[in-house]
Protein backbone atom coordinates (compact mmCIF):
# COMPACT_ATOMS: atom_id res chain seq x y z
CA UNK A 1 0.00 0.00 0.00
CA UNK A 2 1.50 3.68 -0.85
CA UNK A 3 2.83 4.85 2.44
CA UNK A 4 1.30 8.40 1.26
CA UNK A 5 -2.05 6.96 1.82
CA UNK A 6 -1.36 5.34 4.76
CA UNK A 7 0.30 8.70 6.49
CA UNK A 8 -2.86 10.41 5.21
CA UNK A 9 -5.38 7.97 6.39
CA UNK A 10 -3.84 8.39 9.79
CA UNK A 11 -4.75 11.81 9.38
CA UNK A 12 -8.20 10.82 8.85
CA UNK A 13 -8.60 8.89 11.13
CA UNK A 14 -8.24 11.64 14.08
CA UNK A 15 -11.98 12.99 13.28
CA UNK A 16 -13.54 9.59 12.71
CA UNK A 17 -12.31 8.64 15.96
CA UNK A 18 -13.44 11.89 17.64
CA UNK A 19 -17.05 10.91 15.86
CA UNK A 20 -17.06 7.49 16.78
CA UNK A 21 -16.59 7.78 20.03
CA UNK A 22 -19.60 9.95 20.28
CA UNK A 23 -21.75 7.65 17.86
CA UNK A 24 -20.87 4.50 19.16
CA UNK A 25 -23.14 3.26 21.60
CA UNK A 26 -21.23 1.01 23.66
CA UNK A 27 -19.42 1.19 27.00
CA UNK A 28 -16.35 3.15 26.56
CA UNK A 29 -14.16 -0.45 27.00
CA UNK A 30 -15.64 -1.34 23.67
CA UNK A 31 -16.22 1.42 22.27
CA UNK A 32 -12.95 3.12 22.26
CA UNK A 33 -11.25 0.47 20.63
CA UNK A 34 -14.35 -0.12 18.00
CA UNK A 35 -14.22 3.78 17.32
CA UNK A 36 -10.55 3.56 16.74
CA UNK A 37 -10.48 0.30 14.47
CA UNK A 38 -13.46 1.95 12.76
CA UNK A 39 -12.20 5.18 11.86
CA UNK A 40 -8.77 3.96 11.16
CA UNK A 41 -10.80 1.28 8.57
CA UNK A 42 -13.08 4.11 6.91
CA UNK A 43 -10.17 6.33 7.21
CA UNK A 44 -7.88 3.70 4.54
CA UNK A 45 -11.39 2.76 2.43
CA UNK A 46 -11.99 6.74 2.25
CA UNK A 47 -8.16 7.74 0.66
CA UNK A 48 -8.24 4.71 -1.68
CA UNK A 49 -11.33 5.37 -2.78
CA UNK A 50 -11.23 9.13 -3.63
CA UNK A 51 -8.41 10.80 -6.24
CA UNK A 52 -5.95 12.92 -4.42
CA UNK A 53 -7.43 15.95 -5.93
CA UNK A 54 -10.88 14.76 -4.70
CA UNK A 55 -9.17 14.18 -1.22
CA UNK A 56 -7.90 16.97 -0.69
CA UNK A 57 -10.92 18.94 -1.50
CA UNK A 58 -13.04 16.86 0.94
CA UNK A 59 -10.27 18.14 3.90
CA UNK A 60 -10.50 21.49 3.27
CA UNK A 61 -14.43 21.38 2.92
CA UNK A 62 -14.13 19.95 6.27
CA UNK A 63 -11.52 22.42 8.05
CA UNK A 64 -13.61 25.28 6.95
CA UNK A 65 -16.81 23.51 8.19
CA UNK A 66 -15.28 23.01 11.30
CA UNK A 67 -14.26 26.53 11.70
CA UNK A 68 -17.50 27.73 11.20
CA UNK A 69 -19.46 25.08 13.70
CA UNK A 70 -16.88 26.52 15.84
CA UNK A 71 -19.07 30.07 15.00
CA UNK A 72 -21.86 28.71 15.29
CA UNK A 73 -21.68 26.95 19.31
CA UNK A 74 -20.73 30.64 20.08
CA UNK A 75 -23.90 32.33 18.47
CA UNK A 76 -25.79 29.35 19.94
CA UNK A 77 -24.31 30.32 23.56
CA UNK A 78 -25.99 33.60 22.61
CA UNK A 79 -28.95 33.17 21.24
CA UNK A 80 -30.17 29.86 21.46
CA UNK A 81 -29.64 29.13 25.05
CA UNK A 82 -30.00 33.58 26.27
CA UNK A 83 -31.96 35.05 23.36
CA UNK A 84 -29.33 37.52 22.31
CA UNK A 85 -30.16 38.73 18.68
CA UNK A 86 -26.46 38.87 17.69
CA UNK A 87 -25.73 40.12 14.49
CA UNK A 88 -22.88 41.01 14.98
CA UNK A 89 -20.80 38.00 14.46
CA UNK A 90 -18.29 39.20 12.11
CA UNK A 91 -16.93 41.88 14.18
CA UNK A 92 -16.06 39.24 16.84
CA UNK A 93 -14.77 36.80 13.97
CA UNK A 94 -11.86 39.88 12.56
CA UNK A 95 -11.17 40.95 16.13
CA UNK A 96 -9.95 37.00 17.06
CA UNK A 97 -8.84 36.49 13.14
CA UNK A 98 -6.36 39.90 13.82
CA UNK A 99 -5.51 38.87 17.57
CA UNK A 100 -4.20 35.98 16.57
CA UNK A 101 -2.01 37.12 13.34
CA UNK A 102 -0.95 39.46 15.67
CA UNK A 103 0.29 37.72 18.62
CA UNK A 104 1.75 35.21 15.86
CA UNK A 105 3.77 36.87 13.20
CA UNK A 106 6.90 38.86 13.79
CA UNK A 107 6.88 42.83 13.54
CA UNK A 108 8.11 43.57 10.30
CA UNK A 109 11.79 45.56 9.96
CA UNK A 110 13.99 46.52 7.25
CA UNK A 111 12.21 46.71 3.81
CA UNK A 112 9.03 44.80 4.48
CA UNK A 113 8.32 47.48 7.08
CA UNK A 114 7.93 50.12 3.96
CA UNK A 115 5.36 47.75 2.88
CA UNK A 116 3.44 46.56 5.68
CA UNK A 117 2.69 47.96 9.18
CA UNK A 118 1.14 46.03 12.12
CA UNK A 119 0.82 47.29 15.71
CA UNK A 120 2.55 44.65 16.94
CA UNK A 121 4.06 40.74 16.53
CA UNK A 122 5.01 38.92 19.55
CA UNK A 123 6.13 35.81 17.67
CA UNK A 124 4.24 33.69 20.04
CA UNK A 125 2.92 29.68 19.87
CA UNK A 126 0.18 29.09 17.70
CA UNK A 127 -1.73 27.92 21.15
CA UNK A 128 -0.80 31.40 22.91
CA UNK A 129 -2.02 33.02 19.58
CA UNK A 130 -6.17 31.32 19.50
CA UNK A 131 -5.78 31.84 23.52
CA UNK A 132 -5.19 35.62 22.75
CA UNK A 133 -8.41 35.61 20.24
CA UNK A 134 -10.46 34.34 22.38
CA UNK A 135 -9.54 36.32 25.50
CA UNK A 136 -9.25 39.45 23.59
CA UNK A 137 -13.08 38.96 21.55
CA UNK A 138 -14.40 38.48 24.56
CA UNK A 139 -13.20 41.37 26.23
CA UNK A 140 -14.35 43.63 23.52
CA UNK A 141 -17.57 41.90 24.18
CA UNK A 142 -17.62 42.57 27.21
CA UNK A 143 -17.20 46.46 26.51
CA UNK A 144 -19.84 46.38 24.41
CA UNK A 145 -21.86 44.38 26.36
CA UNK A 146 -22.19 46.95 28.99
CA UNK A 147 -24.47 49.50 26.78
CA UNK A 148 -25.90 47.06 24.07
CA UNK A 149 -27.44 44.76 26.00
CA UNK A 150 -30.09 47.10 27.78
CA UNK A 151 -31.82 46.73 23.75
CA UNK A 152 -33.70 44.14 23.04
CA UNK A 153 -34.52 41.71 19.92
CA UNK A 154 -34.79 43.96 16.94
CA UNK A 155 -33.37 47.27 18.56
CA UNK A 156 -29.83 44.77 19.77
CA UNK A 157 -29.77 43.31 16.34
CA UNK A 158 -29.63 46.48 14.80
CA UNK A 159 -26.88 47.81 16.93
CA UNK A 160 -24.39 44.81 16.99
CA UNK A 161 -25.07 44.73 13.62
CA UNK A 162 -23.20 48.52 13.31
CA UNK A 163 -20.45 47.48 15.86
CA UNK A 164 -19.70 44.75 13.71
CA UNK A 165 -19.18 47.24 10.69
CA UNK A 166 -17.40 49.75 12.91
CA UNK A 167 -14.86 46.77 13.75
CA UNK A 168 -14.82 46.03 9.85
CA UNK A 169 -13.84 49.55 8.80
CA UNK A 170 -11.74 49.90 11.60
CA UNK A 171 -9.48 46.81 10.27
CA UNK A 172 -10.03 48.26 6.90
CA UNK A 173 -8.68 51.81 7.59
CA UNK A 174 -6.44 52.01 10.65
CA UNK A 175 -3.31 50.77 8.79
CA UNK A 176 -0.59 51.02 11.64
CA UNK A 177 -3.53 48.37 13.24
CA UNK A 178 -3.28 45.21 11.12
CA UNK A 179 -2.08 46.69 7.78
CA UNK A 180 -5.64 48.57 7.17
CA UNK A 181 -6.79 48.01 2.96
CA UNK A 182 -3.37 45.55 2.14
CA UNK A 183 -3.40 41.77 3.01
CA UNK A 184 -2.05 41.04 6.27
CA UNK A 185 0.52 38.03 5.31
CA UNK A 186 2.78 35.26 6.32
CA UNK A 187 0.60 33.99 9.44
CA UNK A 188 2.23 31.12 10.54
CA UNK A 189 0.74 27.88 10.30
CA UNK A 190 1.66 25.55 13.74
CA UNK A 191 3.64 22.58 12.98
CA UNK A 192 4.20 23.70 9.40
CA UNK A 193 7.64 22.21 9.94
CA UNK A 194 6.31 18.66 10.11
CA UNK A 195 6.05 19.06 6.02
CA UNK A 196 9.24 20.87 5.60
CA UNK A 197 12.20 19.29 3.80
CA UNK A 198 14.37 18.80 6.38
CA UNK A 199 11.26 17.81 8.83
CA UNK A 200 11.30 19.10 12.45
CA UNK A 201 9.52 15.63 13.38
CA UNK A 202 11.03 13.19 15.57
CA UNK A 203 12.44 9.35 14.32
CA UNK A 204 8.98 7.14 13.68
CA UNK A 205 6.97 10.65 12.93
CA UNK A 206 9.37 11.50 10.31
CA UNK A 207 9.39 8.41 8.39
CA UNK A 208 5.60 8.38 8.58
CA UNK A 209 5.63 11.90 7.08
CA UNK A 210 8.54 11.83 4.64
CA UNK A 211 6.21 10.57 1.43
CA UNK A 212 4.26 14.05 2.62
CA UNK A 213 4.25 17.30 0.43
CA UNK A 214 4.13 20.63 2.04
CA UNK A 215 0.80 20.35 0.03
CA UNK A 216 -0.52 17.75 2.26
CA UNK A 217 -0.41 20.34 5.58
CA UNK A 218 -4.12 20.71 5.39
CA UNK A 219 -4.54 17.01 6.97
CA UNK A 220 -2.80 17.66 9.81
CA UNK A 221 -4.51 20.64 10.04
CA UNK A 222 -8.40 19.22 10.22
CA UNK A 223 -6.86 17.50 13.02
CA UNK A 224 -6.32 20.83 14.81
CA UNK A 225 -9.55 22.30 14.04
CA UNK A 226 -11.69 18.74 15.05
CA UNK A 227 -9.50 18.49 18.03
CA UNK A 228 -10.28 22.16 18.59
CA UNK A 229 -13.71 22.06 17.75
CA UNK A 230 -14.02 18.71 20.07
CA UNK A 231 -12.86 20.75 23.35
CA UNK A 232 -14.85 23.73 22.27
CA UNK A 233 -17.79 21.43 21.88
CA UNK A 234 -17.66 19.72 25.57
CA UNK A 235 -17.28 22.76 27.31
CA UNK A 236 -19.97 24.59 25.80
CA UNK A 237 -22.10 21.55 26.52
CA UNK A 238 -21.17 20.93 30.38
CA UNK A 239 -21.38 24.56 30.64
CA UNK A 240 -24.72 24.81 29.24
CA UNK A 241 -26.08 21.66 31.17
CA UNK A 242 -25.03 23.34 34.50
CA UNK A 243 -26.76 25.34 36.71
CA UNK A 244 -25.64 28.20 34.67
CA UNK A 245 -26.54 27.15 31.45
CA UNK A 246 -29.99 26.64 33.05
CA UNK A 247 -29.83 29.99 34.32
CA UNK A 248 -29.37 31.30 30.68
CA UNK A 249 -32.81 29.31 29.43
CA UNK A 250 -34.72 30.82 32.53
CA UNK A 251 -33.52 34.64 31.48
CA UNK A 252 -34.35 33.23 27.55
CA UNK A 253 -38.12 32.08 28.37
CA UNK A 254 -39.08 34.15 31.64
CA UNK A 255 -36.41 36.98 32.50
CA UNK A 256 -39.10 38.13 35.30
CA UNK A 257 -39.46 35.02 36.85
CA UNK A 258 -35.50 34.45 37.40
CA UNK A 259 -34.96 38.00 38.51
CA UNK A 260 -38.03 36.96 41.37
CA UNK A 261 -35.58 33.79 42.30
CA UNK A 262 -32.44 36.41 42.64
CA UNK A 263 -30.50 35.83 39.62
CA UNK A 264 -28.81 38.95 38.30
CA UNK A 265 -30.44 39.08 34.99
CA UNK A 266 -27.86 41.71 33.83
CA UNK A 267 -24.95 39.51 34.88
CA UNK A 268 -25.83 36.65 33.33
CA UNK A 269 -27.04 38.25 30.01
CA UNK A 270 -23.39 39.68 30.15
CA UNK A 271 -21.75 36.53 31.12
CA UNK A 272 -23.41 34.47 28.19
CA UNK A 273 -22.53 37.19 25.39
CA UNK A 274 -19.02 37.33 26.69
CA UNK A 275 -18.77 33.48 26.21
CA UNK A 276 -19.95 33.12 22.72
CA UNK A 277 -17.94 36.13 21.64
CA UNK A 278 -15.05 34.28 22.88
CA UNK A 279 -15.62 31.17 20.96
CA UNK A 280 -15.93 33.27 17.63
CA UNK A 281 -12.66 34.55 18.22
CA UNK A 282 -11.66 31.18 18.80
CA UNK A 283 -13.04 30.53 15.35
CA UNK A 284 -11.29 33.61 14.25
CA UNK A 285 -7.89 32.22 14.89
CA UNK A 286 -8.21 29.34 13.56
CA UNK A 287 -9.36 30.76 9.99
CA UNK A 288 -6.74 32.93 10.05
CA UNK A 289 -3.65 30.67 10.29
CA UNK A 290 -5.75 28.47 7.57
CA UNK A 291 -5.98 31.56 5.41
CA UNK A 292 -2.53 32.38 6.14
CA UNK A 293 -3.47 36.16 4.79
CA UNK A 294 -6.38 37.60 5.76
CA UNK A 295 -8.00 41.20 5.64
CA UNK A 296 -11.12 42.99 6.37
CA UNK A 297 -12.50 41.70 3.07
CA UNK A 298 -12.62 38.56 4.47
CA UNK A 299 -15.37 39.68 7.02
CA UNK A 300 -18.48 40.61 5.05
CA UNK A 301 -21.68 40.46 6.95
CA UNK A 302 -23.04 37.91 4.50
CA UNK A 303 -19.56 34.97 5.15
CA UNK A 304 -19.48 36.23 8.58
CA UNK A 305 -22.86 36.83 9.90
CA UNK A 306 -25.69 35.59 8.06
CA UNK A 307 -24.70 32.07 6.90
CA UNK A 308 -23.73 30.89 10.14
CA UNK A 309 -27.13 32.31 11.60
CA UNK A 310 -28.98 30.11 8.62
CA UNK A 311 -26.72 27.09 9.92
CA UNK A 312 -28.17 27.93 13.30
CA UNK A 313 -31.48 27.61 12.51
CA UNK A 314 -31.04 24.49 9.96
CA UNK A 315 -29.52 22.32 13.12
CA UNK A 316 -31.35 23.74 16.08
CA UNK A 317 -31.37 26.78 18.46
CA UNK A 318 -30.60 25.72 21.45
CA UNK A 319 -28.89 22.57 21.24
CA UNK A 320 -25.09 22.13 20.12
CA UNK A 321 -25.14 19.15 17.77
CA UNK A 322 -27.41 20.66 15.85
CA UNK A 323 -25.24 23.82 15.87
CA UNK A 324 -22.55 21.62 14.82
CA UNK A 325 -24.79 19.70 12.06
CA UNK A 326 -26.32 22.53 10.38
CA UNK A 327 -22.98 23.88 10.03
CA UNK A 328 -21.29 21.09 8.05
CA UNK A 329 -24.71 20.77 5.76
CA UNK A 330 -25.40 24.43 5.29
CA UNK A 331 -21.38 24.86 4.20
CA UNK A 332 -21.85 21.51 1.66
CA UNK A 333 -25.17 23.67 -0.06
CA UNK A 334 -22.68 26.80 -0.42
CA UNK A 335 -20.14 24.80 -1.54
CA UNK A 336 -22.22 22.45 -4.14
CA UNK A 337 -24.28 26.00 -5.13
CA UNK A 338 -20.69 27.10 -6.64
CA UNK A 339 -20.75 24.20 -8.70
CA UNK A 340 -24.64 24.41 -9.82
CA UNK A 341 -24.09 27.57 -10.83
CA UNK A 342 -20.75 26.79 -12.80
CA UNK A 343 -22.98 24.55 -14.72
CA UNK A 344 -26.17 26.54 -15.51
CA UNK A 345 -23.75 29.56 -16.69
CA UNK A 346 -23.83 28.50 -20.15
CA UNK A 347 -27.67 28.86 -20.15
CA UNK A 348 -27.82 32.32 -18.37
CA UNK A 349 -25.07 33.32 -21.30
CA UNK A 350 -27.83 32.66 -23.72
CA UNK A 351 -30.53 34.63 -21.99
CA UNK A 352 -28.28 37.48 -21.36
CA UNK A 353 -24.85 38.41 -21.57
CA UNK A 354 -24.77 40.22 -18.16
CA UNK A 355 -26.39 37.18 -16.13
CA UNK A 356 -22.99 34.91 -15.93
CA UNK A 357 -21.54 37.97 -14.09
CA UNK A 358 -24.11 37.78 -11.92
CA UNK A 359 -24.30 34.13 -11.36
CA UNK A 360 -22.95 34.23 -7.54
CA UNK A 361 -26.16 35.68 -6.38
CA UNK A 362 -27.95 32.83 -6.94
CA UNK A 363 -26.10 30.97 -4.38
CA UNK A 364 -27.41 33.76 -1.69
CA UNK A 365 -31.12 33.24 -3.52
CA UNK A 366 -30.81 29.39 -2.84
CA UNK A 367 -29.78 29.62 0.89
CA UNK A 368 -32.17 32.20 1.52
CA UNK A 369 -34.71 30.25 0.11
CA UNK A 370 -33.47 27.76 2.57
CA UNK A 371 -33.89 29.86 5.05
CA UNK A 372 -37.72 30.16 4.42
CA UNK A 373 -38.05 26.82 4.28
CA UNK A 374 -36.82 26.33 7.43
CA UNK A 375 -38.66 29.11 9.54
CA UNK A 376 -41.89 27.78 7.46
CA UNK A 377 -41.61 24.05 7.94
CA UNK A 378 -39.19 22.90 10.58
CA UNK A 379 -38.76 25.90 12.79
CA UNK A 380 -37.14 24.06 15.98
CA UNK A 381 -34.23 22.81 13.33
CA UNK A 382 -33.30 19.37 12.76
CA UNK A 383 -32.33 18.54 16.39
CA UNK A 384 -34.96 20.06 18.33
CA UNK A 385 -33.75 21.51 21.70
CA UNK A 386 -33.93 19.15 24.75
CA UNK A 387 -36.40 20.12 27.48
CA UNK A 388 -34.47 17.97 29.97
CA UNK A 389 -30.79 19.38 30.17
CA UNK A 390 -29.78 17.87 33.54
CA UNK A 391 -28.15 14.45 33.51
CA UNK A 392 -29.30 13.63 37.11
CA UNK A 393 -32.89 14.55 36.36
CA UNK A 394 -32.64 12.80 33.05
CA UNK A 395 -32.17 9.55 34.67
CA UNK A 396 -35.18 10.29 36.67
CA UNK A 397 -38.67 9.40 36.10
CA UNK A 398 -39.23 13.08 36.13
CA UNK A 399 -36.97 13.10 33.11
CA UNK A 400 -38.39 10.96 31.11
CA UNK A 401 -42.01 12.29 31.49
CA UNK A 402 -40.88 15.59 30.33
CA UNK A 403 -38.78 14.15 27.46
CA UNK A 404 -42.10 12.03 26.22
CA UNK A 405 -44.18 15.40 26.83
CA UNK A 406 -41.97 17.38 25.08
CA UNK A 407 -41.39 14.74 21.29
CA UNK A 408 -44.90 15.06 21.58
CA UNK A 409 -45.13 18.79 21.54
CA UNK A 410 -42.74 18.68 18.85
CA UNK A 411 -44.79 16.32 17.16
CA UNK A 412 -47.75 18.79 17.43
CA UNK A 413 -45.69 21.39 15.96
CA UNK A 414 -44.26 19.99 13.03
CA UNK A 415 -47.83 18.71 11.81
Amino acid sequence: MDQALVAKSVFLAVPLLLLGLKLVPLRWALRIPVALVGAFVLALIISNLLPSGKLSYLVSFSIMAGIYAILTLGLNTQWGFTGHLNFGIAGFFAVGAFTSALFTTAAPTGVMAQYTQQAFGFEAPFLIGILAAAIVSGFVAFLIAIPVLRLRMDFLAIATIGIAEIIRLIFQNERWLANGPQPLRGIPRPLHCLFDEPSCAPGPLATLLQPLEPRDYIYFYLCVVTVLLALTYLLVETATRSPWGRVLRAVRDEEQSAAMNGKNITSFRIQSFVVGAAVMGLGGGLYAHYAVTIDYSHFNPLFATFIVWVMLMLGGSGNNKGAILGAFIIWGVWSGTAFLTGMIEPTLAQISQDLPARSAYLRWLLVAILLAGIVLYRPQGLIAEEKVVSRFLAKTGIGRGRRKQAREEEAETAS
